[in-house]
């Protein structure tokens, strides 16, 4: 292995990664919520394996986003007009993530509303 070649993958890793935050919309408010999520980890005395699983949803919610980013631009080298299906694997992708977030959503909510209610009383 060597560490030109590993150097070389992690910039290109960043490289996709910025692509992705200034072309994709999505990719941006996901990540800004992200932002928020692990931000409030430090407000909140959570416990550490909250802390965890809010890391490991921000990264699935994040990673999925890049999955269906890279997926629709290869779905479009094939042009819908060429095969409908084409739209279809575009739509389950985009499912794909609304699931991945709404379940992120979901737990989060249920990590921090004891916490926003304990704030409010």
């Amino acid at each position: 292995m060597s560490l030109k070649r590993l150097l070389k993958s992690f910039k290109d890793a960043f490289r996709g990664l910025k692509h992705a935050f200034w072309y994709e919309q999505n990719f941006r408010i996901q990540f800004f919520s992200a932002f928020v999520v692990l931000a409030l980890t430090l407000v909140f005395p959570l416990k550490v394996w909250e802390v965890i699983i809010l890391i490991l949803l921000v990264v699935a919610v994040l990673a999925m986003e890049l999955l269906n980013t890279a997926l629709e631009y290869f779905a479009d080298l094939l042009k819908p007009r060429l095969n409908h299906y084409v739209s279809v694997i575009k739509d389950i992708m985009a499912a794909a993530v609304l699931i991945t977030s709404l379940g992120a959503l979901a737990i989060g909510l249920i990590i921090f509303l004891p916490h926003f209610i304990a704030l409010v009383k």
